[in-house]
């Protein structure tokens, strides 16, 4: 990005942060935590500490000369809008999508491909302040019915309404604790996910023990009757789903991000007698239910992955149709007679029609250097399992996302939907590289930049990956990317290990006590870039969020001379007391946790809390975070900034969002505050940096 001339911008003495002699002692080693008073985010003085960091930050990046252009542009950039695939159901199409000024994301529906779309629910309606947010949804096979979750202010706690398509009328249903629910609808009713209310467990409990219950429309949801979960873990991630005739309901239960259990059950059937489909097994499946069998897509024993079939009177009885491949399924759906399968080569995507006994019937041509819209064997692609027509979500980094409507039997495909292409978008380039890791292991990356820009040794570079919970960093529309190549500048993206883009075995690369392969494998990143010519140390900076917060914190901590600027969001921070609050114990199959003597020896030698040193040179850093976020506390954030500030003479500022959450459903407004924040930060960093230091 193109430097500015402007006066230095001074950066005030931080908010004084108290010392406290506050210890613990793991397995006979004590260890320091002066801010534990920080984690307490009820405490007036954790609030008016809040306050005046945050309008710290403001006086600062305010005054950034980047930072008015940067939200100007960012406003159009992010005002095409954002869309989830469309779902064909019962004849009807449903979509979500948010387009122009609008705050938050309205569900539609129109009837068959060509119709007409209609808001079905409008948040903006029903909240001005725009922060009520649709958090999941779930139409009936008829197409008559959708349940869907409301909550406000980012925090996820949704509540579950049931609206009546043909009317629009919203039934008397009004269901709470269902945060990141599940619905599967069966007869006159529905099989849902919901969480235990406040005071019915142990304070911090009501986050975990989801418990499967079953829901007659027009009942007293107090009543509803549990049918599973009871006597499991509090730990396990439970998840339900019915085939479209409702009578078979499938059960998942996730041990972390490596393995599940998958079990049946017969809606008929009064004695609610489980059948078991696969249990015990170190590894993750996923299923999908036809009226007359179970589609079953999993990394038994194929790390890339492999699908087979089975009968529901036999659901442990498994008949292979797809046997595991070259690249690794990321997602798959099927339609009445033909599954569509969507693999990753080296992290870009590919989709692919077989027929039901195993043929490769056609490949789905894609525009290029893309992305299906997927997450890990739970696939972005929609079908219509008692009809033939497959719904796709295509998008890139500089293009926004388009989908399209395929018959699976021709191939003929239409554009059921798309986002505004943003007027002045320069001729950007996506280049694919390699580079080997530390341990010689050879890492995917990304590199987007606008045509005409080289390598030139001092490219303002932003780096950015996540490397963890087998997520894939696929291409996809970004905002801030667009912003910062169309500056002059060059954003890459590593495939770090943790993630999912070469199967099971790239995941387990980096979790647990492998996870310092993804810290080595960003710092191979940084190193290619400036051995291939791109970039130095002051003109790269590192971005990263939720893990990827964490994935930046150590990267400072560990190698502080590659980086010139960080920026932190939402991020775990502390590896020792993580798993303490809100839903970080369903994390510990991915880190491990401190309570085990092992697993704390690699954690202590990574937590980035703990491995900052006193007096230590950092890289400037803007730390970000948000009341309302129920994944990650904001501990991380505020215990960070007070240790940076207090400790070593780094320029760390806080930002602490109100009336925001980890990210979904943040309204217009307050995404272009966030992104115009950080890359205003890493411009003024990487850019002019003539900082002084008030004090």
């Amino acid at each position: 990005m193109r430097a500015e001339v402007a006066s230095p911008v001074e950066v005030p003495p931080a908010p004084a942060s108290a010392r406290e002699a506050v210890t613990d002692t793991y397995h006979g080693e004590t260890v320091a935590d002066p801010y534990r008073w920080l984690e307490d985010s009820a405490s007036e003085r954790v609030r008016a500490w809040t306050a005046a960091q945050n309008a710290r930050t403001r006086s600062v990046l305010d005054r950034v000369p980047q930072r008015a252009r940067c939200a100007a542009r960012l406003r159009e950039l992010l005002s095409v809008g954002i869309m989830d695939t469309p779902r064909p159901v019962g004849g009807r199409l449903f979509h979500l999508r948010r387009e122009g000024a609008q705050r938050q994301a309205v569900l539609y529906v129109r009837d068959g491909l060509a119709g007409a779309d209609r808001a079905l629910v409008d948040p903006n309606a029903l909240d001005p302040s725009g922060l009520t947010t649709i958090d999941w949804w779930y139409p009936s096979p008829d197409a008559s019915l959708v349940a869907y979750g409301l909550s406000r202010g980012g925090t996820e706690m949704s509540t579950l309404h049931v609206i009546e398509v043909a009317t629009g009328g919203v039934r008397e249903e009004r269901i709470p604790h269902t945060q990141r629910a599940t619905v599967a609808w069966s007869g006159a009713g529905f099989f849902y996910t919901a969480h235990p209310a406040p005071g019915t467990v142990a304070p911090g409990d009501e986050h975990y023990f989801t418990r499967v219950r079953h829901h007659r429309l027009g009942t007293d949801p107090a009543a509803d009757e549990v049918v599973f979960g009871e006597g499991r873990p509090k730990e396990d991630m439970i998840g339900v789903s019915a085939s479209p005739d409702g009578r078979w309901v499938a059960l998942t239960c996730a041990h972390g991000w490596r393995r599940n259990d998958v079990y049946l059950l017969d809606a008929r059937d009064g004695s609610r007698r489980i059948r078991t489909v696969i249990e015990g097994q170190d590894a993750l499946t996923g299923v999908s239910l036809a009226n007359d069998r179970l589609w079953i897509v999993t990394n038994l024993g194929a790390p890339r992955y492999r699908v087979a079939e089975a009968s529901f009177e036999a659901p442990s009885e498994w008949r292979e149709v797809v046997p595991e491949g070259e690249h690794p399924i990321e997602g798959f759906a099927h339609t009445r007679d033909r599954l569509v399968l969507h693999t990753l080569e080296h992290a870009v995507s590919r989709l692919a029609v077989w027929t039901a006994d195993g043929r490769r019937e056609r490949d789905v041509e894609l525009p290029g250097i893309g992305s299906v819209d997927a997450s890990p064997y739970q696939t972005g692609l929609r079908a219509d399992r008692e009809g033939e027509a497959f719904v796709f979500q295509w998008h890139s980094f500089t293009e926004p996302a388009v989908a399209h409507a395929v018959d699976a039997r021709t191939g003929e495909r239409t554009a059921v939907a798309r986002l505004p292409r943003p007027r002045g978008i320069p001729d950007v380039v996506v280049e694919r590289t390699r580079y080997r890791s530390m341990d010689g292991t050879e890492v995917p990356m990304f590199l987007v930049h606008r045509r005409g820009v080289r390598p030139a040794g001092d490219v303002p570079t932003v780096l950015s990956g996540y490397g963890g919970f087998n997520v894939a960093r696929t291409p996809m529309y970004s905002a801030a990317m667009v912003l910062w190549a169309e500056e002059g500048g060059l954003f890459a993206v590593a495939n770090l290990r943790g993630g999912a883009e070469y199967g099971e075995d790239w995941h387990r690369a980096g979790m647990l006590a492998n996870k310092q392969n993804v810290f080595d494998d960003l710092h191979g990143a940084a190193e290619q870039l400036f051995a291939s010519g791109w970039t130095r140390p002051a003109r790269l900076a590192i971005w990263g969020g939720s893990n990827g917060g964490l994935l930046v914190g150590a990267a400072m901590t560990q190698r502080p001379e590659l980086y010139g600027a960080v920026v932190c969001a939402v991020p775990l921070l502390d590896m020792l007391r993580y798993q303490r609050l809100l839903i970080a114990r369903y994390w510990i199959a991915e880190y491990g946790s401190s309570e085990d003597p092992e697993q704390y020896r690699w954690l202590r030698a990574y937590s980035p809390y703990h491995n900052v040193r006193p007096g230590g040179r950092y890289p400037p850093i803007l730390l970000t975070t948000a009341e309302g976020d129920s994944r990650v506390d904001p501990m991380h954030a505020r215990k960070m900034a007070a240790l940076l500030q207090s400790e070593t003479d780094t320029i760390a500022l806080l930002r602490v969002d109100a009336d925001a959450g980890h990210g979904i459903g943040k309204p217009l407004d307050k995404q272009v505050d966030d992104v115009a924040d950080w890359t205003a930060f890493v411009a003024w960093m990487l850019g002019d940096q003539r900082i002084e230091l008030e004090g």
